[in-house]
């Protein structure tokens, strides 16, 4: 057993470095546990809707910048992948890289990863004309052609987005009719002067010229038929699953996965608290999840500061 922390941060994206900040200017000494795939900010280029960066700032360095200013406080990072996490007497247990540290408290901050479609192309242009989030990059799409992939509710929020900006939305749809909620689908199919559709088809493959999109090659899955989308943008719509699975049957999990948490960030059981988009299926914001991660750190702070005063330290 290693040593003994006041609190373990489990995640490394902006709401892990956000808790840990937090954490560590409170002289709680974090460790964080950062795993080894790249955060989805840390995918994105440009974030230009984070505030105190007018000029917008590159989502790789909003993140990079955050673990230094929590690193300056005294926080400890761990590039490892957490294999098993349980109660423990006094805390928990968080096993990474073959050892087990305890915590007497633990935030969990590690994410909810967009469902790819896995096909040619799709990575080359990620942050080069490939997105998840029309919240996010609408505002680089004003007057360019765009494509959203997906039937659901996301789909129409993204389509919506583009719709304020964008000189035109098409929308890919494998199958003839949409999932989304009812209300949402009409207020998508009357934009008929920027939005269509092309049902029935899915998309085999991202084209570009080697620095940005150009189209997507698409395919009917009922004729068979193959043809070409002309567009500078694709949007990816297809959902996101929360990375969840180490603590299925431990923590609260709604119905798709996402920790379930009171309004200050605890989840089901006391000193463990759950921060950004691994508790949030809804917004998924840079800035909502940062928003959480300081909660999150706080009701930690709190936390110790109970078990001190009742002599559980």
């Amino acid at each position: 057993m290693s040593d003994v922390f006041d609190v373990i941060i489990i995640g490394g994206g902006i709401a892990s470095h956000t808790a840990a900040l937090y954490t560590a200017r409170a002289s709680l000494s974090p460790l964080v546990i950062s795993g080894l795939e790249p955060d989805q900010l840390s995918l994105t280029t440009l974030v230009e809707n984070f505030p105190g960066f007018p000029e917008g700032i590159l989502g790789p360095q909003l993140v990079d910048n955050a673990k230094k200013q929590a690193k300056k406080f005294g926080a400890t990072y761990l590039t490892e992948v957490v294999t098993a996490f349980a109660k423990a007497d006094n805390g928990f247990d968080v096993t990474a890289g073959g050892k087990t540290y305890r915590g007497r408290s633990v935030i969990v901050a590690t994410g909810a990863s967009a469902r790819w479609l896995g096909v040619p192309g799709e990575t080359q242009y990620i942050g080069r004309g490939v997105s998840t989030c029309a919240t996010c990059d609408a505002a680089f799409y004003r007057n360019k052609t765009t494509v959203v992939i997906g039937g659901g509710d996301s789909a129409m929020e993204e389509a919506m987005a583009l719709y304020k900006v964008a000189t035109s939305i098409t929308i890919i749809h494998r199958k003839n009719e949409f999932r989304a909620s009812k209300i949402m689908q009409d207020r998508v199919l009357a934009l008929t002067d920027k939005i269509k559709v092309i049902w029935d088809s899915e998309v085999t493959e991202v084209i570009g010229n080697g620095t940005v999109v150009t189209g997507v090659k698409i395919k009917n899955v009922v004729t068979g038929a193959e043809s070409e989308v002309p567009t500078d943008g694709v949007f990816l719509a297809i959902g996101h699953t929360a990375n969840t699975k180490l603590f299925t049957g431990t923590l609260d999990l709604d119905e798709h996965g996402y920790i379930i948490t009171n309004k200050r960030s605890q989840t089901n059981i006391s000193g463990v608290y759950a921060a950004g988009d691994v508790a949030d299926p809804i917004f998924r914001q840079a800035i909502t999840s940062a928003g959480s991660g300081c909660q999150a750190a706080i009701e930690a702070e709190r936390y110790i500061e109970h078990l001190k005063a009742e002599g559980k330290y």
